[in-house]
């Protein structure tokens, strides 16, 4: 405590101005100290509050340095320049704390990012600013004179707004020669300051004494105050009235009802007649608020409660009673009534939140502080102790920061997927019997952080595009979903870029960024590309950015959009026919020559027949074509009556929708036999095979037949059976065998190119395909596996339905 030498009034703001504060850190706390005098002047330095709580200047502005001062107003502040605490207004220790031995102002120093709270608490020290107070300026006393020597007459004394040194007091009265003063030096609500008879009174030598009584403190500079004393001297009256006991102490709950008796008195005055009647009232200078509270009754000396007792308002009262008889002049006895207050538990719990609407980041941290709380009961004992609790099953809880103060902190992880807020319920509940409690909701946001990248419903997707479609077309649309919220769930697509063969990819296909719509830039080709493999990666809009990736499998699907395509004719072609001499002897079913032709499609659209156009005039030729091998051969033997030169026109066609057909125009000139050509050795050759082939047709055609029909049948059975046992699953198309172009003299089979091919049908029956090669050929060179046999592959999968080919060796 700093005490303060009392001169002028400028020496005493210069010695305030020039006060060493004392500051100290509390670390078991972690609590700042300091202290002030009251009544200092604007601008009077604290302390460095900044430096003291360990925070930079720089970061004051920053990190939103604010004090807050509940119920203080802005009796201080701090310069965010230098981080000076300073007084602001002016600080009147009586006004704040009355009579209490501790004043303080408790601050609370709030900064941001992080979040942090420092509480500080300046003591307020009391200067002898109050001169002692007498209730009036002037108090009157009535007599006798026929008073005993040592009779005392009771005196309200003096107060002093200060406390400690400040507020006690030392009393002196004026120089006379009839009273002393009486000081008690123990318990003055036992025994009160009072005058005492040192010689006897003489009415008729003097009707009236004045008085004057001086009441000092110890404050340094001594404040004094007076109140004159105006004694009466009254005629004898032999007895004054006389209490039981001069000091009684009652104990009255609060909160009692208007009427509530507190105490009845009893005096007793030894005169009789009117001399012994007495009349109960309070003194004259009770307080104004004691009269409001209670009243007396002049004849009975009952004190009733007509006031509202509130414990919080005041905890004790002092009434003094004075008891006057009816005599002339009247006397007086006095005692004094101490009424206590007994608390009730009237005050439910007080809760203060600084923010009742918050938001926390997910990622946050336990141990984060989310808000202040502070909580406060006016009742005291039992009664003012107040429990804090959390609603249950949430990831906070409450810590205490310092008295009556606590900090909503995180306590566990947050998910804002999981859960995005919390209506978080404060409940405080005192102590008492039967205990009151008040609630707060601080309803918590959960702030998205993006921890959550785009996900696709699966990672990979089929598609089946047909080829020459519209450049631009729409063909699949790819969607993600982001967990997270806002712009960290705003997704984004684009390819992921890569070569196909010597080309870019973006020259294939793109998406739209905003809807996933994947489209096709260019009209797709299946002859050149079958299946087109990328990926689209979906990113969304946070920071830092999250990303996935998603397959698609593009299927060019043929369309029939090649016709047959006639293979170069040998030597002896006029103007692209083919030319064939035909001798007039050779005999029925005789080969005179094949046509053959490629169609770059596949499947059906490159399944090839062959056949002959009419002649005009509906005339029979006697030549024919075979259906699937383009083989000429005669009908029957050739005679005079045939025209020498036979002009035919074979129609090839594919098995496409729509079909599509070549015509190959064959020249044949019939010769006598000795006029046939001699041929190469090497094609005597091969006519020498293929005669030697045909002489065992027959037995092939039953034998092929009898293969035929049996893998049919089995066929037909076994598909029947994987058809009514698949689920109905969405199907997907395998890859099939290598298939080839193989060409000889007497048959071909038909297909585009070497390369891998899918068969696929979306819906519908399957189809049957049918191919059909020459019997007696060398195997065909780079075929599957050396001997030249077709392949077939039967696949069946929910509603697609895969086609097989059945492979039929026919002889014309």
């Amino acid at each position: 405590m700093v005490d303060f030498s009392r001169g002028d009034q400028g020496d005493r703001h210069l010695l305030l101005l020039f006060t060493i504060i004392l500051t100290a850190w509390e670390a078991g706390s972690g609590q700042v100290h300091y202290s002030v005098p009251e009544e200092a002047k604007h601008g009077t330095f604290v302390g460095h509050i900044a430096q003291d709580l360990g925070l930079e200047l720089a970061e004051l502005l920053p990190r939103l340095f604010r004090v807050a001062s509940k119920g203080r107003g802005d009796l201080l502040e701090v310069n965010l320049q230098n981080g000076i605490l300073f007084v602001n207004s002016r600080i009147d220790r009586e006004e704040m704390c009355g009579r209490s031995l501790e004043c303080s102002i408790h601050l609370e120093v709030i900064v941001e990012r992080p979040l942090q709270v420092f509480h500080v608490e300046v003591e307020v020290k009391d200067i002898n600013d109050n001169p002692p107070m007498f209730p009036g300026t002037q108090k009157n006393l009535f007599i006798a004179e026929s008073r005993p020597l040592d009779s005392r007459f009771p005196l309200e004394g003096a107060s002093d707004a200060d406390i400690g040194e400040n507020a006690l007091l030392t009393y002196r009265l004026s120089s006379n020669e009839h009273f002393s003063l009486d000081v008690p030096t123990t318990d003055e609500q036992v025994k009160p300051l009072g005058l005492v008879l040192r010689k006897h009174l003489d009415r008729e030598e003097a009707p009236e004494i004045f008085l004057l009584l001086i009441a000092t403190d110890r404050g340094k500079p001594e404040l004094t105050g007076t109140v004159q004393l105006l004694v009466t001297v009254l005629d004898a009256n032999d007895n004054a009235p006389a209490f039981d006991r001069t000091f009684y102490a009652v104990k009255l709950p609060e909160n009692v009802p208007n009427g509530t008796l507190v105490i009845k008195l009893n005096a007793s005055d030894l005169d009789e007649d009117l001399n012994g009647d007495i009349i109960y009232s309070f003194s004259s200078d009770i307080s104004p608020g004691v009269k409001s509270k209670f009243y007396i009754d002049p004849l009975s000396g009952e004190i009733l409660a007509i006031g509202h007792i509130d414990f919080e308002e005041n905890d004790a009262y002092k009434i003094r009673v004075e008891a006057i008889d009816k005599g002339f002049p009247p006397l007086a006895g006095h005692c004094t009534v101490i009424v206590e207050v007994v608390d009730a538990n009237d005050n439910a719990p007080q809760l203060t939140v600084s923010s009742l609407s918050l938001a926390i980041s997910e990622d946050a941290q336990p141990g984060t502080v989310i808000t202040l709380i502070n909580v406060s009961d006016r009742d005291s004992g039992v009664n003012g102790q107040v429990t804090c609790s959390l609603t249950p099953h949430v990831p906070f809880k409450l810590v205490s920061t310092f008295k009556n103060y606590y900090s909503l902190v995180l306590d566990s992880a947050l998910d804002r997927e999981s859960v995005s807020d919390y209506a978080v319920v404060v409940t405080a509940r005192d102590g008492g019997s039967p205990s009151l409690s008040a609630a707060a909701s601080v309803s918590v946001e959960v702030a998205d952080v993006n921890d959550n990248a785009p996900a696709f419903a699966q990672p990979e997707y089929t598609v089946f595009v047909k080829e020459n479609n519209a450049p631009g077309c729409h063909i699949f649309t790819v969607s993600a979903r982001d967990a997270d919220a806002q712009e960290n769930a705003l997704v984004s697509y684009s390819l992921v870029e890569r070569r196909v063969g010597e080309r870019a990819l973006s020259s294939y296909v793109s998406v739209h960024a905003e809807s996933g719509r994947v489209y096709a830039l260019q009209p797709l080709d299946h002859e050149e590309l079958e299946l087109l493999q990328f990926q689209v990666s979906a990113r969304d809009a946070g920071v830092p950015p999250l990303g996935s990736n998603v397959t698609l499998q593009v299927f060019v699907l043929d369309e029939n959009d090649h016709a047959p395509a006639l293979l170069p004719p040998g030597a002896g072609g006029v103007g692209g026919a083919m030319s064939q001499l035909v001798s007039r002897s050779v005999g029925a079913g005789h080969v005179v020559a094949k046509v053959r032709a490629v169609d770059a499609d596949s499947g059906y659209n490159a399944w090839l027949s062959y056949e002959l156009q009419p002649a005009a005039g509906g005339a029979r030729s006697p030549f024919r074509v075979g259906l699937y091998t383009g083989e000429i051969s005669t009908t029957r033997a050739l005679d005079e009556a045939d025209a020498p030169r036979q002009r035919l026109l074979v129609l090839v066609k594919d098995h496409g929708e729509p079909a599509l057909v070549s015509t190959a125009t064959v020249l044949l000139s019939l010769v006598d036999s000795g006029q046939a050509p001699k041929t190469p050795s090497r094609v005597s050759v091969g006519a020498a095979s293929v005669d030697t082939a045909l002489v065992d047709v027959n037995v092939y055609l039953i034998i092929a037949i009898c293969a035929v029909s049996s893998l049919l049948v089995l066929t037909l059975l076994l598909y029947t059976a994987l058809r009514c046992s698949a689920p109905p699953t969405q199907g997907v198309c395998g890859p099939g065998k290598p298939t080839l172009v193989c060409s000889s003299a007497v048959g071909s089979w038909s297909s585009s190119q070497q390369r891998r091919q899918r068969v696929c049908s979306g819906e519908g029956p399957p189809k049957a395909d049918l191919m059909a090669f020459s019997p007696s050929l060398p195997p065909c060179p780079g075929s599957i596996d050396g001997t030249g046999d077709p392949h077939a592959s039967f696949e069946s999968s929910g509603k697609v339905g895969c086609s097989f080919s059945l492979f039929i060796i026919i002889l014309i």
